[in-house]
């Protein structure tokens, strides 16, 4: 069986955000065994899971991400929509779109110290679109 859900975030900051429990809390129930698949409706921002312990890890990736791919390139050619946008849209391509994450035993099968980011590349990205479908 497939079911899925659509869910709608508030405006979250640029930067590296833990959404685990927000996504669960619209996801209600999950089946006992199964799969459960994320994937954001946007092309500036990605999603990943890594630690959800300490807080350092998403201000370390916010700068590594900026090192990276940082905004002014003279180069770039698509710039109507601000600085931030082009670079926005590399860095979700690198990051990537969707994340897929085992159900065990009714509960997503995280390691001890994984979660779920929205990684918010613009620096006002607005609500942003989410569909979670879930393969039991």
């Amino acid at each position: 069986m497939v079911s899925q859900v659509s869910i709608n975030l508030q405006p979250y900051p640029r930067g590296f955000h833990l959404i685990t429990r927000e996504v669960l809390q619209e996801v209600k129930e999950l089946p006992k065994c199964g799969l459960f698949h994320l994937f954001i409706k946007h092309t500036s921002a990605g999603l990943c899971v890594n630690e959800n312990a300490d807080p350092s890890v998403r201000v370390d990736f916010e700068s590594i991400f900026n090192k990276l791919v940082p905004e002014n390139m003279p180069f770039l050619t698509h710039t109507m929509e601000g600085p931030d946008d082009m670079p926005a849209h590399i860095k979700a391509a690198l990051v990537g779109s969707s994340v897929s994450i085992p159900i065990t035993n009714g509960q997503l099968n995280l390691g001890t110290w994984q979660g779920i980011y929205l990684c918010e590349f613009r620096n006002h990205g607005g609500n942003r679109k989410l569909v979670a479908t879930i393969y039991s």
